[in-house]
């Protein structure tokens, strides 16, 4: 009789938990969408490849490493383009952006993007 009692009063307990276990997976779910959105960047400038890499050199005088699935870079070497993707490794990214920002008087962004769209803007780069 006391083992009935008792795996009832954890059977319950357990289900209990259920709700705050659900509420607990969506919270972390809404955080890491709102951690997407604040990711996504949309620049232009000009492709360039460097070695097996490409780069965009934005207008605002900040490099990015650029890596796609779904934009042919190749195709735009040379190219004034818009692009829009997301930055790798945003929290790492952010922090090391504002270190340079204390230590430098004209700090120049430098980043890795991923490239979900490209849009070619002009056929050559301006100087």
């Amino acid at each position: 009789m006391r083992s009935k009692l008792a795996l009832s009063f954890f059977a319950l307990s357990g289900l209990a938990l259920l709700p705050a276990a659900g509420y607990a997976t969506r919270a972390a779910q809404d955080r890491d969408r709102d951690d997407d959105q604040g990711k996504v960047r949309e620049m232009t400038g000009c492709l360039q490849k460097e070695g097996d890499d490409y780069e965009l050199m934005a207008e605002n005088g900040s490099t990015w490493e650029l890596k796609s699935d779904q934009a042919n870079l190749a195709d735009h070497v040379g190219h004034t383009v818009r692009v829009t993707g997301t930055v790798d490794h945003e929290k790492m990214h952010n922090a090391k952006e504002k270190a340079k920002e204390k230590s430098q008087d004209n700090p120049k962004e430098r980043g890795h993007l991923t490239v979900t769209n490209l849009k070619m803007v002009s056929r050559s780069c301006s100087k």
